[in-house]
């Protein structure tokens, strides 16, 4: 019994798998490109990589008036990760990442360095 799905539904179904594929090499190039700790985890990155696929190409159709731009190319991979790159960005500096509010204003944030800890040694009973 050979199931075959309808020319559309299997064009539907290979355009999702190619477009999950990209958004996760995407989204991990624009994690490699930003240094720091990332929050979110696996899901999160998919969906980075997706939202900045769709940004990217959708800035450079709207700067080269109207020209189509395929997200699986050079140009197209590259724009994805600019795009993601700002998503991320934007996420760290909505997230408090960057700046940090409170009672005396907003201020730039420092980064926390741990202190080493001391050890003495315990005096010697001779």
């Amino acid at each position: 019994m050979d199931v075959q799905l309808p020319a559309q539904a299997a064009e539907w179904a290979n355009d999702a798998l190619v477009w999950v594929g990209f958004g996760t090499l995407v989204g991990l190039m624009a994690k490699a490109v930003m240094p720091g700790r990332d929050p979110g985890g696996a899901v999160a990155t998919l969906l980075m990589g997706i939202g900045g696929t769709v940004i990217g190409c959708s800035v450079l159709m709207y700067a080269s008036n109207g020209q189509r731009v395929t997200p699986v190319s050079p140009i197209g991979f590259v724009v994805a990760t600019a795009g993601a790159f700002a998503l991320l960005f934007f996420y760290r500096l909505l997230g408090g990442r960057f700046f940090t509010e409170g009672d005396y204003g907003t201020y730039a944030r420092r980064p926390a360095y741990r202190r080493r800890r001391i050890r003495r040694s315990l005096p010697i009973d001779e």
